[in-house]
């Protein structure tokens, strides 16, 4: 593996060890990747994935040509918060898998709380 993986892969772990989702506040855990980004809320009591989106959805890819830009991770930051409340989930833990708290991160962070939810 890549030592700048690898690196954030620790830092992952380091984080996951301070925090933990619940059914009621459940952890939002963000992936990226070169060309998406998905993001997914965890009930660590259960190890249960409750709900899943990405930027590989037909919907998002509606409005999106590529998932690998800021904007598009504002766009679908806004999206996961509107299915998310319709879901029933208000409050989380954000989680950003050790990933620095910028550019497509920190956009779609942002999204989400415009779009309603609380972290």
């Amino acid at each position: 593996m890549i030592k700048k993986e690898l690196s954030r892969q620790k830092r992952h772990k380091r984080i996951k060890m301070r925090m933990s989702g619940s059914k009621v506040k459940p952890r939002l855990v963000i992936k990226r990747s070169i060309n998406n980004i998905s993001a997914q809320m965890v009930d660590d009591s259960e190890a249960k994935i409750l709900f899943a989106l990405s930027t590989v959805n037909k919907e998002v890819k509606q409005k999106v040509a590529t998932g690998g830009n800021v904007k598009a991770a504002e766009v679908f930051g806004g999206i996961f918060a509107q299915k998310a409340k319709e879901k029933g989930f208000s409050k989380v833990v954000f989680d950003r898998a050790g990933y620095l708290y910028h550019g497509r991160v920190k956009a779609f962070a942002e999204a989400a709380r415009k779009g309603g939810l609380e972290f």
